[in-house]
């Protein structure tokens, strides 16, 4: 089958624009980073700058709250506004907008949480953490305790001010660096090496998993849920008595603290699916792909595409979900080079509205094939 001239062109177009995308992300966020450095007195870059290979902040991450694991760098809470808004202006330099959203909102639900807690979540600080330029389990911390600041939160549980700003290594275009922003319910882990950027391992969830903000509902996890919902409608009976376990799962298998860990796949394998399930399975997929800015997500996408045949798609627990609620099963997504998980949580009653999430490539966590 021949390809018509502008078909070809569009084509090459397409192809050219891709790779501009690639060539100008590292520049970009290595700006935002520098900016944000350079917002910091001396003793804010000596909390916030870790040595690259410092193994011990590296793994210093957590679903759980500062107080019960301390954090280490720079939180909300510290940051003047000018500071905050550079921090922000990076974040959005690294994600894509849908993923800084997503970021934004599960910050939100920490801090409906805390307003439905009635505690632990002190006062604002000066310099909160603005909206972005689009508008909107287990693990304990490592040997050694975090370095620098109160990483802790003098004992606040919950809210948006309590989210830490770490960089690994200095921000450059050539030589490795690494972004870690997380607190209660997130951990993005960023390596940034030349023009790869790898988003593994990252720890999504939420509390509650819908709440209202500004008179509208928000489910920060929300397509998470649906789209595997989705799937594992689309299957046939054959399909769903070989994708949903004979026995419960609760929690995350591979979260905090589990690092090199490996588990063998279960359920459906995506080459017993047809082409749209295939498409769906991707679908859910780039949920946690997607996070990070379009070129990143553009090239883990194509890697994951290409041997989405070899993938795996497991379910355990209920297989309905109210109208507008979350999922209150437990899902896993496995392949060569990803295992994404989805962990509805017991702790506060309803399971589906307390979700921990773990996003992961086995071949490639901290960006260890770009790092020499």
């Amino acid at each position: 089958m021949r390809i018509n001239q502008t078909a070809r062109a569009s084509i090459l177009l397409s192809l050219s624009i891709s790779v501009v995308m690639a060539q100008n992300a590292t520049p970009r966020i290595v700006n935002a980073a520098n900016a944000f450095l350079a917002t910091l007195d001396q003793k804010q870059r000596q909390a916030v700058v870790f040595a690259f290979d410092d193994q011990d902040q590296r793994k210093r991450w957590s679903n759980f709250p500062i107080s019960m694991v301390p954090r280490s760098g720079m939180s909300f809470k510290e940051m003047t506004a000018t500071q905050a808004s550079a921090a922000m202006a990076m974040m959005s330099a690294v994600l894509s907008p849908r993923g800084l959203e997503k970021v934004q909102q599960i910050m939100d639900g920490d801090e409906a949480l805390k307003t439905s807690e009635g505690n632990g979540g002190g006062g604002r600080g000066p310099g909160g953490p603005p909206r972005g330029n689009n508008g909107r389990g287990p693990g304990g911390p490592p040997p050694g305790g975090p370095r620098g600041g109160p990483g802790g939160g003098g004992g606040l549980m919950f809210g948006k001010n309590l989210y830490f700003i770490s960089i690994l290594g200095m921000p450059s275009e050539k030589t490795p660096w690494m972004l870690q922003f997380g607190g209660h319910h997130l951990a993005l882990n960023i390596t940034i090496a030349g023009d790869h950027g790898v988003l593994t391992p990252t720890l999504t969830g939420v509390q509650p998993s819908l709440y209202t903000l500004n008179g509208k509902a928000v489910r920060p996890l929300g397509e998470e849920s649906d789209k595997a919902l989705a799937l594992l409608n689309s299957l046939d009976d054959g399909q769903r008595k070989q994708a949903i376990l004979s026995f419960r799962l609760a929690d995350l298998v591979l979260g905090p603290g589990q690092d090199g860990k490996t588990i063998q796949p279960e359920g459906l394998k995506a080459s017993s699916m047809n082409d749209k399930q295939r498409a769906m399975l991707l679908g859910v997929i780039a949920e946690w792909a997607g996070i990070v800015n379009e070129s990143e997500t553009a090239a883990r996408m194509a890697e994951l595409k290409a041997e989405v045949n070899e993938m795996w798609f497991a379910w355990s627990g209920p297989v309905t979900a109210a109208s507008s609620g979350n999922i209150a099963a437990y899902y896993r997504i496995q392949g060569p080079h990803v295992v994404i998980e989805y962990a509805p949580q017991q702790m506060g009653g309803d399971a589906s509205l307390h979700v921990h999430t773990m996003y992961r490539d086995p071949t490639n966590d901290y960006g260890r094939k770009y790092v020499k």
